[in-house]
Parts: structure tokens; sequence; C-alpha cells
């Protein structure tokens, strides 16, 4: 799991026109909370952050005024038009204590012939991990599934260490057939139908 240091700043202004304030000089108001101790409220710098956060569940070592304290994000909310970050909520964690996580769903391999379509009813799978060894992502084989196969939360191989936190029967990943009617109905002969009516 990668660790991005980031020198994080104290905020003492807050409303609308701080948070501008403090986007225009291309740095990003954030929160750091976690194990009962007050909020702290920060600004951080924009680019290095934006960086940072494509890796899902990064871990941050935040410096603050001397100190240094491990945090991942919780709550990321971007601008939805341009994309640029307006928030962060950061969870401060501590080497070996396990956090709540989602971790992204990757699949390999192919689905059986056949004009399938794979529907990732989970795109993240949630788990339990050590703060500071989360999976950056688990892979799923998906390789000559066919219409009606599914994948459940325990067929997921996960990393040493790492737990499930969704129920064991949970639907991951579902397969669907991309035209299950029309097939049918050709090699039904009129006879057939009309004697189901």
């Amino acid at each position: 799991m990668s660790e991005v240091k980031l020198a994080a700043e104290r905020r003492s202004e807050f409303g609308k026109g701080a948070a501008r304030r403090i986007r225009r000089a291309s740095k990003v108001p954030a929160v750091l909370y976690g194990h009962g101790d007050d909020p702290v409220h920060l600004t951080l710098p924009g680019h290095e952050l934006l960086l940072a956060l494509r890796t899902p569940n990064v871990l941050i070592a935040l410096e603050l005024e001397g100190t240094k304290s491990l945090a991942i994000p919780k709550a990321v909310q971007r601008d939805p038009l341009k994309g640029f970050l307006e928030h962060v909520d950061l969870l401060v964690v501590q080497s070996g204590e396990k956090v709540n996580v989602e971790i992204p769903v990757h699949t390999e391999g192919d689905l059986a012939p056949g004009g399938f379509l794979l529907e990732h009813v989970m795109n993240a799978l949630p788990v339990e991990a050590e703060a500071t060894h989360i999976p950056e992502s688990v892979s799923v084989s998906i390789e000559g599934l066919s219409a009606g196969d599914a994948v459940l939360a325990k067929d997921i191989t996960l990393p040493e260490g790492t737990t499930l936190a969704v129920e064991d029967d949970a639907v991951v990943l579902q397969v669907l057939s991309s035209q299950a009617e029309e097939p049918a109905a050709e090699s039904e002969g009129e006879g057939s139908e009309a004697a189901q009516v």
C-alpha cells in the first residue's frame, strides 16, 4: 500500500468565502477526525492531494506543526462539473488498527461466448483491513461465466489480514443474457405459443 506525505496547515477561517480563498491558493480545505479527538480543520496542498487520491484508500502521512499522523480519506467532495477537489474528510489511523474500507473490484478473463452482459452489483467490496496494509484492489476471474452465473463476496480471494465487511452471500458480479427473450421466441413454433395461451 502506498503512503503519501503531505504538509498540512491548521485552518482557522470557515465558511464558503474562506473555502473559496483556500481553493484559489491551490489548496483544499480538509477535516481530520477520529479516536475520539476533536476534529482538526486543515488546508492541504491541492495538486499533491489530487495525485494522492488517485490511489484508492491511500495512506496519507500528515505533517502538522511538527507532529506526524497517519490518515485515510473517508469522504471526498468534488465540483460536479469541473471535477476539482472541494473538501476532504480524513480519518486518523494507527499501525495495527483495523478499519472498514471499500476496495475496487477488477475483473480478469472473458465471459463465455454468446453476447452476455456483466453487471457490477458492487463496484467496490466492503472489507476490514489493517490500516497500514489496505489492499488497493481485488481481482476476480470471470473466465467462462455465462447467463445466470454470479460471483459472491465469499468467492473472492482476499489478501492475508483482510476480511469481508459484508455478508458472505452478497452478490458482487452477475452475468445477464443480453437478449434472453428473442432467441427463445424464435425457437418456439407458433403452435406451441398458441398452446400456451
